[in-house]
């Protein structure tokens, strides 16, 4: 059974930086690929940013340039860095691990983010 805890959100300031991670357990067989998605209020759920596996990550354009996803595979975490976070950062996101036997993907419980002044 994979599960995936999200940690490092919160609340910043526009303009603030937040790391998020994603702590994977389990045995992730046939990995497709890992990412991370949001939910604001009143809004569809949308992709932020992916590492497929095997090949380069991609970003939604309103993230490009402020964010990086990254993994450390011996400490089994995917990252999330959000530098110049503004108002419209503000969501739940959301750790996706995605294999071929599960292309709908692991979930993560959600972890706040909040950028507010």
């Amino acid at each position: 059974q994979v599960q995936l805890v999200e940690s490092g959100g919160g609340l910043v300031q526009p303009g603030g930086s937040l790391r998020l991670s994603c702590v994977v357990s389990g045995k992730t067989y046939n990995l497709l690929a890992m990412g991370w998605h949001r939910q604001a209020p009143g809004k569809q759920r949308e992709l932020v940013a992916v590492m497929p596996e095997g090949s380069s990550a991609a970003y939604a354009e309103s993230v490009k340039g402020r964010f990086t996803i990254s993994r450390d595979n011996a400490a089994n975490t995917l990252y999330l860095q959000m530098d110049s976070l503004k108002p419209d950062d503000t969501a739940v996101y959301y750790c996706v691990v995605r294999t071929r036997d599960n292309v709908s993907g692991y979930w993560g419980q959600g972890i706040q983010v909040t950028v507010s002044s």
